[in-house]
């Protein structure tokens, strides 16, 4: 199809998500439930980045990138959450196109930039466990922070292509996503016309990042469950373990549920397993963060003892 047909046929000014149709009751408990996890979610993370920004103890690479990933979190959940929310009270249930493909930009962006740190984060405990004595020499300043950029420029940079891709595809309508985010599947069929040079184009970026990021984490935690196994002292080894059970926690909760439903799309997943599936990663997921990483973290805990107590000192004042 030419440039000047898709223009004429897309029609499409906006598109409805339907997220999850219910009772007007049921939706207003959705909202409340939401509200709550959305609220804890933004505390949560919110005071580990404050944590490591504040105390010099963690000015370390392990928690700058810890404190990065904690705002990349805030991040990532606001780009689908608000809209959610709104909907709920919502008769219309609709977003523009342009807010649409926003939308799906800056989530998938955000996810992309999730799975990088991921491997930035492997890589690092890599280092400090696997090669210990040369870990200072190599994680220098000027690297860390190059990982630190590097970690969120990657997802904003290569996610523009994709996106682009399905915005150009002809959209006459309907315009109902069955689904609470503008989600590239349910976009895909709603076309006009079935593009399988934009499909193929996008199962194999989806393919390609997914598996190659979670083959580099496993391969690095293998490589460190090998030399943990290896030392000789039983406290090394617990500590060791302890910092890695909290880091491959949150590799299998992202990269398993993502992998689930964008390496093979528009396989035969039914509606409500991609909205929970959807839901587990991009609502559930970010809750859980905090949690997996300060409640075995010594040093994490002590910083956020440190800030509240700051905080409850200064409000008595």
């Amino acid at each position: 199809m030419t440039g000047s047909s898709r223009n004429t046929t897309s029609s499409v000014s906006h598109f409805i998500l339907q997220g999850f149709p219910s009772s007007p009751e049921t939706q207003l408990l959705y909202f409340g439930l939401f509200s709550v996890v959305y609220i804890l979610t933004l505390m949560g993370n919110a005071a580990i980045a404050c944590a490591v920004w504040q105390d010099q103890r963690l000015h370390t690479p392990m928690y700058i990138f810890l404190g990065n990933f904690s705002f990349l979190e805030i991040c990532y959940v606001t780009t689908t959450v608000p809209n959610m929310l709104t909907n709920f009270l919502s008769t219309s249930k609709s977003i523009s196109f342009v807010n649409c493909f926003a939308q799906f930009y800056f989530f998938f962006s955000f996810g992309c930039d999730e799975g990088c740190y991921l491997c930035i984060m492997a890589f690092d405990r890599y280092l400090a466990i696997c090669r210990p004595l040369h870990y200072p020499r190599i994680m220098t300043k000027d690297l860390y922070i190059g990982l630190a950029i590097f970690g969120w420029s990657c997802g904003l940079i290569l996610f523009i292509t994709p996106v682009v891709l399905i915005s150009q595809l002809p959209y006459c309508g309907p315009n109902i996503i069955n689904h609470f985010v503008c989600d590239p599947v349910p976009l895909m069929m709603l076309s006009c016309s079935e593009d399988t040079t934009t499909q193929l184009i996008y199962s194999t970026f989806s393919a390609i990042f997914m598996i190659g990021n979670f083959l580099f984490v496993l391969f690095s935690y293998l490589r460190v469950i090998l030399a943990v196994i290896q030392m000789p002292s039983t406290a090394s080894k617990h500590k060791a373990f302890s910092t890695c059970a909290s880091h491959l926690a949150m590799v299998i909760l992202f990269f398993g549920s993502v992998t689930v439903m964008y390496v093979n799309p528009g396989s035969g997943h039914s509606v409500k397993k991609q909205k929970i599936v959807t839901l587990f990663y991009s609502v559930i997921t970010p809750l859980c963060n905090p949690l997996i990483y300060s409640l075995r973290n010594k040093e994490m805990l002590a910083a956020l003892r440190k800030i509240f107590r700051i905080e409850g000192t200064s409000h008595k004042i």
